[in-house]
């Protein structure tokens, strides 16, 4: 049987980015862990994570907690850094507020 850890071991994304999955999807980790990863072989998987990442930073906001919004924005520069845009140099990343 996988633990929790062996799977996160076997994923492409950090912790941080499954838990901002398992909060926009209302799924446990393991499962985020599981989405996410097949997310990333998808055609568009990339641009879909970075849209989940952008709808948690705005529930966090509209609830008023900008901590999580700001540690949200910091995982999602990271998640851009290494899964840029197709056809985009990170240098031309630009985040925009939702």
């Amino acid at each position: 049987m996988l633990s929790y850890e062996d799977c996160l071991a076997f994923c492409q994304l950090t912790q941080a980015e499954i838990d901002a999955i398992a909060e926009h999807e209302h799924i446990p980790q393991i499962v985020a862990a599981e989405f996410g990863n097949y997310l990333l072989t998808a055609p568009d998987g990339g641009m879909r994570i970075r849209r989940i990442i952008l709808d948690d930073i705005a529930a966090a906001r509209a609830r008023g907690d900008s901590a999580h919004a700001l540690a949200l924005k910091l995982i999602l520069s990271e998640f851009v850094k290494r899964y840029p845009p197709k056809g985009k140099a990170v240098h031309d990343v630009k985040h925009h507020s939702p």
